[in-house]
This record gives C-alpha cells, sequence and structure tokens, in this order.
C-alpha cells in the first residue's frame, strides 16, 4: 500500500515560479498574483528513511513538510519568499544521513532542515549542519544527548549545538513516563528489558530503567538484539523463563512487531511496551496478535487536538497515499518553524531576504513561537521543544487507541 520511492525527491513548489537548473536564489518574476514583482526561492531540506524499513514513517514526515511548504506559498506567508523542498533518502542509517548534510549544506538554496527520523543519524549530521550555520529541527528524534549533551545523565547539561532544534520531547521523560504507567496504571512490576543497542532504543530502554526501578519494580532480565534481527527464538526463551509481566522494547516497529508476535506464538501471553519508534500502524501489520501491546508517544493524539483538525483535513484532501503517521503533525510544524524564521529574518532587512541568511535564520527560530497542529511550539535554551506532553496508545482491535495522555512529574 505504502510508495517506497527509491528516487532522491525534489518537489517544486506550487505557482507559475519558473525555476532554473540549478535552482538560484536570486530574484525572479513572479506570476502568482498577476501582477508585476520579484520573488525570491528558497529551499527546505528534508532528511528521512524514504525507503527501507522505516520508511512509513520517513514518507509521512516528507509529505507534512511539503504541505506546509504548499500552504505557505498559498497563503504568501513570506512576502517576496517562495518556498521549495529537497528530499533526501538516509535509509534510517547514519552514513547516508551524512552524506545528505553534506549534500544540503552545499546547496546554497538550502536555508533549513526538517529530520532526521533516527537519533543516530541527526548524530552523523549535527556538526556538519552547525558549522555551516543550517537550521536543523527534528520532528522525531528523542536521544536526550543530542541536545543537552553528553553528561546529561549526570546533571550536566550544555547544548552541543546551536542550529539543533526538535518538536518531539526526549526520552528524559519518555522512558519515565512509561515506567510510571507500567507500574501505576498496569500494575505491572516485573518486566524484561530488551534494546536494539542503536542510540534511539539503548537510550530509552536506560531511561525507562532508572525510573522503574527507582518505582519498586524488579528487571527480570536484560538482553540486547540487533535492529535487523528477525528471529528471536532465544531471547523469547529467556523472556519465558524470566517471570517476566511485561517486556520493554528500546528500539523501532520493524524488530519489535516480530518480536511480539513471536512472544505471543510461543505462548508468552504479556504485552510488550515501547516507545514512540514502535506506535505505527506497520507495527500492528507485523503482529497481528498485538492486541494489548502498549507504546508511548510524543505529545497529545494529533486526531484530538483541535489545532490539528485542519492538517488532518489538508493532507486527507492532498491525496497522499501514505499515512502522515507518528511525526506528521511535528514535520508539519518543523517546517512552520523554519518558515517563521524566515519571515522574522525578511521583516527585520526591509521585506528581503539577506545574503547570507543562514545563521539570522537559526537565530530566528530560537525565539519563534506559534500555536502550530501539535499545539505550542517554541523551543527552550537547549533548543528542545517547550511542549513536554506525552500519550500512551494500547493495540486495540488492530489499531492503536489512546490509553492516557500526560505530562512526565518526575
Amino acid at each position: 500500500m505504502r510508495h517506497r520511492s527509491a528516487v532522491v525527491v525534489s518537489i517544486a513548489v506550487i505557482g507559475a515560479l519558473s525555476l532554473t537548473a540549478c535552482g538560484s536564489r536570486d530574484d525572479k518574476k513572479s506570476g502568482d498574483s498577476g501582477q508585476a514583482g520579484s520573488s525570491t526561492t528558497v529551499t527546505i531540506g528534508v532528511d528521512a528513511p524514504l525507503t527501507g524499513d522505516l520508511s512509513a514513517l520517513g514518507l509521512g514526515i516528507r509529505n507534512s513538510v511539503e504541505l506546509a511548504v504548499k500552504q505557505a506559498n498559498e497563503k504568501n506567508e513570506v512576502p517576496g519568499v517562495k518556498f521549495q523542498i529537497k528530499g533526501l533518502d538516509d535509509t534510517g542509517k547514519p552514513a547516508p544521513g551524512q552524506q545528505n548534510a553534506t549534500q544540503l549544506v552545499g546547496d546554497k538554496d538550502v536555508i533549513g532542515v526538517v529530520g532526521p527520523l533516527n537519533s543516530s543519524v541527526a548524530q552523523s549530521m549535527q556538526q556538519i549542519f552547525n558549522d555551516a550555520n543550517l537550521v536543523q529541527i527534528s520532528p522525531a528524534n528523542t536521544g536526550v544527548a543530542l541536545s543537552q549533551g553528553e553528561k546529561w545523565a549526570s546533571g550536566v547539561k550544555a547544548r552541543p549545538f546551536k542550529s539543533y532544534f526538535r518538536t518531539a520531547t526526549t526520552d528524559a521523560v519518555q522512558g519515565p513516563f512509561a515506567a510510571d504507567y507500567l507500574i501505576k496504571d498496569a500494575k505491572k512490576t516485573k518486566v524484561f528489558l530488551i534494546d536494539d543497542q542503536k542510540t534511539y532504543g539503548a537510550g530509552l530502554a536506560a531511561t525507562f530503567k532508572g525510573q522503574f526501578v527507582k518505582n519498586g519494580g524488579q528487571i527480570m532480565g536484560e538482553e540486547h538484539v540487533n535492529p535487523d534481527d528477525r528471529d528471536f527464538a532465544a531471547v523469547v526463551t529467556k523472556v519465558k523463563s524470566s517471570g517476566a509481566e511485561a517486556v520493554y522494547y528500546g528500539g523501532e516497529y520493524p524488530a519489535a512487531g516480530p518480536l511480539s508476535l513471536q512472544l505471543k506464538d510461543a505462548g508468552v501471553n504479556i504485552p510488550l511496551m515501547g516507545g514512540d519508534g514502535i506506535q505505527s500502524g506497520d507495527f500492528i501489520k507485523l503482529n497481528p496478535k498485538g492486541q494489548g501491546d502498549l507504546a508511548t508517544a510524543v505529545g497529545l493524539p494529533v486526531e484530538q487536538l483541535p489545532t490539528a483538525a485542519k492538517f488532518i483535513a489538508d493532507y486527507k484532501a492532498a491525496g497522499y497515499k501514505d499515512a502522515y503517521e507518528t511525526y506528521g503533525g511535528y514535520s508539519y510544524d518543523s517546517a512552520w518553524a523554519i518558515i517563521q524564521g524566515v519571515k522574522a529574518v525578511v521583516a527585520a532587512n526591509n521585506g528581503k531576504l539577506p545574503d547570507s541568511p543562514r545563521a539570522k535564520v537559526v537565530e530566528a527560530v530560537q525565539k519563534v513561537s506559534f500555536e502550530g497542529v501539535t499545539g505550542k511550539v517554541s523551543f527552550d535554551e537547549f533548543g528542545d521543544t517547550t511542549n513536554k506532553q506525552l500519550t500512551v496508545y494500547t493495540v486495540k482491535d488492530g489499531k492503536w487507541a489512546v490509553e492516557k495522555s500526560g505530562t512526565f512529574s518526575g
């Protein structure tokens, strides 16, 4: 059902705007209003897994950014500026992500980047973007060190890269929020802990474990798997004999779905819980026996937010074949934050984009504040979202259903 194009996507903005082959940002005549005038075209880069196992999430990210760009152009959100996107495929891996970062930095028309999905990919990109003063906003990264430094867990927080922002909250609250739910709401005090050894999965499992043990829970066993593994027989055997009442998995749906299914097939009828990396419709496709499995996701349910109603309707009307998935609203808001940053820079420069705007856009994004698809969009001193709300979902009748929303209180 999903279109998994292997082609690097570069989507031109709507309107009768004539672009040169190299996409110059020089002034061009614009006939959008039927009047003579000039318009500067700039590019918002998108880095996400557009092919491969995680493409369901990646395509939702790309489509949502495209929608934001189209609507900004339709509204003439930034007078004199037209936006287009340049989508690059990182396949969910750091090496292609690093190459994409270099490519985006080298394109003088790129004024900001939305992405990536994976925290491990972000690690390979941050320095490149920061050196070029190119703003980067991820709708999905939750690894805490990306914004607060490697010593954050010891209480020493230092922002490594001023150009890095995110609209998703971090694992510093997501893991503990899940731990509180399992003990206080689900009444599960014995958990088997599994992670995929990646930056996101291992970090999420670690923050979950800290809070779970603090709450009096018992870790009945721990295992590390490869994110490409699909045969979990050995792990299933250990879980089965452990006496665990639930499994917590730090990782993503391509492995989590088969793991949960193999547990159920072996008669281990306990819930598997994970983070936003498993809260995808594809988890359920991979695991038809996932009834009762759980996942946390950043923010409140988009479908229940009044601020998101128009986004959902517009996304549907646009005819995208792929769902906006978990990060659609956050991707739209990430793109809109860049657009608002550009708008502020233009307004401060007599209505024109400066010749070298990247550093100024970074500064402007730090100050943005608006009501977005996902609620209030603004950033703290680390570049993290000020929106700390999360939601627990459960698989019910073949769909993810809302179980509980709230904010981790510590």
